[in-house]
Order: structure tokens, then C-alpha cells, then sequence
């Protein structure tokens, strides 16, 4: 089983292009799942059915995980067997009849466009490390972009006459985001300084460490812990939220829902519909706080 779950893995790592965190999360799943089957001498592959499934779930259940976890357990076994019927390794999906437990909605964090502001400006000075940062920051929120498709996006990936960047998504889906003045003006000072500066290595990739190698996610995440603490914000703030934030400021100034799915890249429309219950909780608290007869 081992064996199969490896091949899975690379596949979403070098094939489907999935995320370090979401293959590290595939990894994290299916390693419960083959300590169960040794655990409990299921050998054959194709002797998992759904009973076997059942008892794994029980076993989930008794660790005390929580739905949210479980229903994540299942996504994971559901795209590994799907895979395994697919290259012909077992006749029969033994998740065809798993359902997932239901888990409460919770709204996706956002931040406040005052505190906001804050942040992006926090980096407004004329060295070419803080023009880097602010570059990113303004990229994560201008465009809505995940972590790691902002620092895989190379030069002859942007369109600056369209102020458009042809991104790379999940599953090696392109899209095209779009960006706005400041962040035009912030490319171009950044190419112009830093990106002169540090392209020792002449790289293909727009966002660069200072030894001229690509940024990673962990250097992003540190950029934006040091902006929200200098900007004195008291939030708990990642690339995702930034994410979030861009579609529900979208949603909040009046775009409409498909236009924000394509600009995120969400494959389903329910995906960005998460976005209308917080654009609908702050008309709830606009009208609670002004309608006199609320």
C-alpha cells in the first residue's frame, strides 16, 4: 500500500501541481490510514472494501478527531482510490458509499480595510528589500492569488501593458488575475532596484531572496508576520487570508460571484459562495447599527 501511496503523491506534487501544504496534508492522511491497515494485517489491496473503510472511520471517531478532520481523512482516501481505479490496481471504489459528516460552516477571516491599509504600507521605504515586500503584500491582496502561485509567477508570466499575470493553479489550470496602479508602480521599482540588484543567477522567477534564488512560502509568511507586528494590527494573518480578504472586499464593493471565482480560480461556483455569508454578516451589522427601528 506504501508503494501506492508514494506514486499518488508525486503525482499531485509534480504532475497535478498541488501546494506543498495541501500534498503535506494528503501525506499526513494516508499515513493514518496505512498504519491502520498494518495495524490491523489488511495486506491485499484489493480486500479493502467498505467495511474495512467503516472500521477506519470508527478508529477516526475513537482518536477523538473532530468532523472537520475526518471529512478532510475521507477527500484524501476518495482521490486515492479514485487514482487507483483509475490506473487499474483495484475493480471497485470501496468510498462509492462513504458520506461525510457534517461540519459546521465556519466564515473565512478577513481583514478590516482600515487595518489593512496598515499593513500594506507598512514597508513604504526607499530600500529595495522594502520594496520587495510591499510587492508582495500588494500582489497577495491585489490579485487574490494563493502562496504558491505568487511565488512561482515568472517575468514573461506578466502583461504589463494589460496589467494582467498569467498564473499557474491547482491541478495545472492557467488563469489570468489582474492588478492596478500601485501594484504596476511597485513592479517596475522593484525591477528596476532589487530585481537588478539581487538576479544574480539570472533567474526566470519575479520574486527573488536576497542569494538571487526563488522566494519560498516560509519567506513570504515571515514578510507578512513582520508587517502585521510594525503596523501594531493585533490579528493572526497568513497569505490565505490576505486571499480571502481580497474576494470579500470584492464582493463588499459590489462584484459579482463568478467574476470573483475566476479571479480566484475556485473550479465550482459553491466554492466562492462561502465569500456572500461574510459580505451578508457585514449587511447585517450595518443594518443593526444604523436602521432606528433595528
Amino acid at each position: 500500500m506504501r508503494d501506492y501511496v508514494n506514486r499518488f503523491l508525486e503525482l499531485l506534487r509534480y504532475e497535478k501541481n498541488y501546494s506543498k501544504y495541501t500534498v503535506l496534508n494528503y501525506e499526513e492522511d494516508l499515513k493514518d490510514f496505512t498504519a491502520f491497515l498494518e495495524m490491523n494485517k489488511y495486506s491485499d489491496i484489493k480486500n479493502i472494501d467498505y467495511q474495512v473503510i467503516r472500521k477506519y472511520l470508527n478508529y477516526l471517531y475513537e482518536k477523538k478527531y473532530s468532523n472537520k478532520t475526518i471529512s478532510r481523512h475521507i477527500s484524501s482516501l476518495r482521490s486515492l482510490f479514485k487514482y487507483l481505479l483509475k490506473i487499474n490496481v483495484i475493480t471497485n471504489n470501496p468510498m462509492t458509499l462513504v458520506s461525510n459528516p457534517k461540519t459546521e460552516k465556519k466564515l473565512p477571516k478577513f481583514v478590516p480595510y482600515k487595518e489593512l491599509e496598515q499593513i500594506l504600507n507598512i514597508f513604504d521605504g526607499n530600500g529595495s528589500i522594502d520594496i520587495r515586500n510591499s510587492l508582495i503584500l500588494e500582489l497577495l491582496y491585489s490579485t487574490g492569488i494563493r502562496v504558491g502561485e505568487l511565488i512561482n509567477i515568472k517575468l514573461t508570466d506578466i502583461e504589463f501593458s494589460q496589467n494582467e499575470i498569467r498564473i499557474l493553479g491547482k491541478g495545472n489550470k492557467e488563469r489570468i488575475v489582474l492588478f492596478g496602479s500601485r501594484c504596476f508602480h511597485l513592479l517596475n521599482d522593484y525591477l528596476d532596484s532589487y530585481y537588478r540588484k539581487y538576479n544574480i543567477h539570472n533567474s526566470p522567477y519575479l520574486l527573488l531572496g536576497v542569494r538571487g534564488n526563488k522566494i519560498n512560502d516560509r519567506e513570504v509568511r515571515k514578510i507578512i508576520d513582520e508587517a502585521v507586528t510594525k503596523a501594531g494590527v493585533k490579528l493572526n494573518i497568513s497569505p490565505h487570508v490576505l486571499r480571502h480578504t481580497f474576494a470579500t472586499h470584492m464582493l463588499n464593493e459590489g462584484a459579482d460571484l463568478r467574476s470573483v471565482q475566476q479571479l480566484l480560480g475556485h473550479e465550482s461556483l459553491s466554492t466562492t459562495t462561502i465569500y456572500t455569508h461574510v459580505s451578508n454578516e457585514r449587511l447585517r451589522n450595518v443594518y443593526l447599527h444604523t436602521h432606528p427601528r433595528a
